[in-house]
């Protein structure tokens, strides 16, 4: 089994496919004589499925690391600065309802646990209390000031963005810059035996292409990992119910009008609406369970949502709609072939986690490459492991929104909170935190995907109440470090609110500069 990895081929575009390009290419020096050959291939008859708009802050160094100025990409992707997501009616079915899971971590997070000094009776909300950034988020602000530099932050924050922009911007950079190779074609077969390594992939024009190492970027379509390895797809649809979102495009009402800086989740009836700002427009969109709502029942609620929302009519509002299908693959990695993006698995827009998968398999993928197929075993071991457990938490954290609200006026909810849907490992960690809060000790792995603060902001945030106060001992000096936390953080509040920039405003410097 003894061969170097010389060539790695990536089977489609969009934005998994250009990501995972540009990171192995800038890493492994593509654009050298002597660098990993990367060639991607896209077919011109499928169109980009372009899965969500939002990203997480792990996307400025993925950036970063591909050599992209941050002035650029916000320029040609028509990107905004992202600072969390504020949930509306999650909790109750009441338009005063709502709270936020900030990017920032809580004030001193590595030396005090705040949550254990908070509670429901404080004057502030959970994360007014402990951060800033909802805050800044009420008040249209952007996570920095325009004399910071390019990547560098006051608050933490990721993007908002034009899926379709971005992957074109994202092709032009690997192209141009990062010596990526590209093939336009359509690909009729798979060459190999199915127990055994791919050995190229047989192009309607270009006849076969050879590779050492294939990742499947194909989407829902999965044409390697699926179509030719047969790869089970494990189904979450018992546990988080959506399976259809209805998506549109909404005018801001003056090329001013401020950009948000926060998504806003909005729940429904029967599922929840995502309202995301960009520079020239907002992307709203409905995601929904067709087993509780018809699918014109659900388009009604967003049109709704829109004209509620915008100066749009009705009758302006264009629509399109995507077939989800909530689960992931058994295996990511089998043999040389790999999965990233929708093609090991998709589950729901909600808290942006699609696109950072992408990074993270492509990460990881980068910085383990095999140098020879005669270690890839190990490699793919290790990658399916961590993978597993990845979207096992992902699935975790989401259904977690569901679970502890506290709505009862339809099935959708009624069922969600249903402990019969719930994970196990998900049940285990609810049934601790009836008399202690989320803490690190409550995750096992250095790098979680949601950090035991993400918990914290969800759980308070909704209201969630401990049976029992935690027993730790509550010494006179960690009373006295609590307090002076709160206090500090609403100094640096304060701060932050007096001078950092409103979010369209540093937009618009970034652009005209």
């Amino acid at each position: 089994m003894a061969k170097p990895i010389q060539k790695v081929v990536i089977l489609g575009g969009g934005a998994a496919g250009w990501l995972t390009a540009g990171t192995l290419a800038a890493e492994h020096l593509s654009a050298q004589p002597d660098g990993l050959e990367v060639v991607l291939v896209e077919s011109p008859d499928v169109k980009i499925l372009g899965v969500g708009e939002g990203t997480w802050p792990t996307m400025r160094a993925t950036l970063n690391k591909m050599g992209i100025k941050e002035a650029d990409f916000i320029r040609e992707c028509d990107a905004a600065f992202k600072q969390g997501a504020k949930f509306c009616q999650w909790t109750h079915n009441d338009k005063q309802d709502f709270y936020y899971h900030p990017l920032v971590l809580p004030h001193n997070f590595n030396q005090i646990n705040l949550a254990q000094y908070w509670s429901n009776e404080y004057e502030l909300s959970f994360a007014d209390a402990v951060c800033p950034q909802s805050q800044l988020c009420e008040q249209g602000l952007a996570p920095k000031q325009i004399s910071t530099p390019e990547y560098a932050h006051v608050a933490n924050y990721a993007y908002h963005l034009d899926a379709g922009k971005f992957t074109q911007f994202l092709k032009k950079h690997c192209l141009e810059r990062l010596g990526v190779q590209y093939i336009q074609d359509h690909i009729d077969s798979v060459q190999g035996d199915p127990n055994s390594d791919i050995k190229g992939l047989v192009g309607r024009k270009s006849g076969l292409i050879s590779g050492d190492l294939f990742i499947d970027c194909s989407g829902f379509a999965a044409r390697l990992i699926a179509d030719h390895y047969q790869v089970a797809h494990i189904s979450q649809k018992n546990v988080l119910f959506n399976d259809t979102a209805i998506a549109a495009h909404v005018k801001y009402p003056q090329p001013d009008s401020p950009i948000a800086s926060h998504t806003v989740s909005t729940a429904t009836a029967n599922g929840w609406i995502w309202d995301i700002g960009l520079q020239s427009r907002r992307g709203v969109g409905h995601v929904f369970a067709s087993d509780y709502v018809s699918h014109a029942e659900a388009e009604q609620q967003l049109i709704d949502y829109i004209t509620a929302t915008s100066e749009m009519n009705a009758d302006e509002i264009s629509c399109k709609t995507l077939n989800l299908n909530p689960g992931y693959r058994e295996k990511f990695w089998v043999k040389n072939c790999v999965a990233i993006g929708v093609s090991a698995g998709f589950i729901e827009p909600l808290e942006a986690s699609a696109l950072v998968l992408v990074e993270l398999s492509a990460a990881m993928l980068s910085e383990n490459l095999p140098a020879d197929r005669a270690v890839m075993e190990i490699a793919a071991k290790r990658f399916n492991e961590t993978f597993n457990y990845r979207w096992q938490r992902i699935i975790d954290f989401l259904k977690l929104h569901y679970c502890i609200s506290q709505r009862d006026d339809s099935n959708y909810w009624r069922d969600h909170r249903d402990p019969a849907s719930w994970p196990e490992s998900l049940s285990e960690l609810l049934a601790m935190w009836q008399y202690q809060g989320p803490w690190k000790k409550d995750f096992t792995h250095i790098e979680e995907v949601f950090p035991s603060a993400s918990y914290q902001y969800v759980l308070y945030g909704m209201g969630y109440q401990h049976k029992t106060h935690s027993r730790a001992s509550r010494t006179r000096q960690q009373l006295h470090l609590a307090q002076a936390g709160f206090a500090q953080n609403q100094q640096i509040t304060e701060k932050m609110l007096a001078h950092l920039p409103a979010h369209r405003r540093l937009i618009n410097h970034i652009i005209q500069a």
